[in-house]
C-alpha cells in the first residue's frame, strides 16, 4: 500500500427503479417516492396558531444550524399548513414517540375538524413563547419564529429560528417503506 486513498467500490448492478425515464414527469415522481421510501425519517406534528390554526403530520423536517439555532420544514403549497405558517409567522414541532402513532394518523387525516377544534381530540399544551399547540407525550418540542421562506418546487421551505427546545422521553416513531415503524433501541449508536 502506497498511502494512496482507495476509492470506495461501487455496486456493479444498475438501480432497480431508474429515477428518470425520458421526460415522463409522472414516472420520475413515482420513482422518487419509491427511492425516498427507503430513507427512514422521524415523524413530527407541525402546528401553527392564529386565524388559520392547524396541525399536520410531517417528516420533511431537519436541523439547519446550531448558531443561531435553526430548523426547516417543507410543506406543500396546496396544504392548509402552508398558509397557517405564513399567517402565524411561527410554528411548533412535536417529535413523535412510538406511543403516538394515533396522533400521527390523526393529523395526517383530512377528516378532522378545521381550526383550533382539531386540537380538542388530542392532549397538548401551549408553547411558552408562541402559544403554539405542542403534543403531550412527545420525544421533543420546538417553537420557532419563521425566518425565511424559500420556493422548493411544489413545496415551500420554511426556515425557523428556534425560540425553545425541550426533550421528553421514549422511543422514536419512524416512517419507512410508506408506513410507520417503532424504533426500539437500548443505547445510541456510536460513530467510528
Amino acid at each position: 500500500m502506497t498511502g494512496e486513498r482507495q476509492e470506495p467500490r461501487l455496486p456493479s448492478t444498475a438501480p432497480a427503479v431508474p429515477l428518470l425515464r425520458g421526460n415522463e414527469q409522472e414516472t420520475s415522481k413515482r420513482a422518487l417516492r419509491e427511492v425516498m421510501a427507503q430513507f427512514a425519517t422521524g415523524i413530527t406534528v407541525l402546528t401553527a396558531r392564529g386565524e388559520r390554526a392547524h396541525g399536520m403530520t410531517a417528516n420533511a423536517f431537519t436541523s439547519v444550524s446550531l448558531d443561531p439555532p435553526m430548523v426547516l420544514c417543507c410543506v406543500a403549497r396546496t396544504a392548509r399548513m402552508h398558509d397557517a405558517i405564513l399567517d402565524a409567522r411561527n410554528f411548533g414541532v412535536s417529535v413523535l414517540s412510538t406511543e403516538q402513532e394515533g396522533v400521527a394518523r390523526y393529523f395526517a387525516s383530512r377528516d378532522r375538524p378545521a381550526g383550533l377544534a382539531q386540537f380538542d381530540r388530542v392532549d397538548w399544551f401551549p408553547g411558552r413563547h408562541t402559544g403554539v399547540p405542542l403534543m403531550t407525550g412527545s420525544l421533543a418540542w420546538l417553537e420557532c419564529d419563521l425566518s425565511e421562506v424559500y420556493e422548493g418546487g411544489d413545496h415551500s421551505i420554511f426556515l425557523g429560528t428556534v425560540l425553545s427546545a425541550s426533550r421528553g422521553a421514549g422511543q422514536a416513531l419512524l416512517f419507512l417503506h410508506g408506513g410507520f415503524h417503532h424504533h426500539h433501541s437500548t443505547s445510541p449508536a456510536r460513530s467510528a
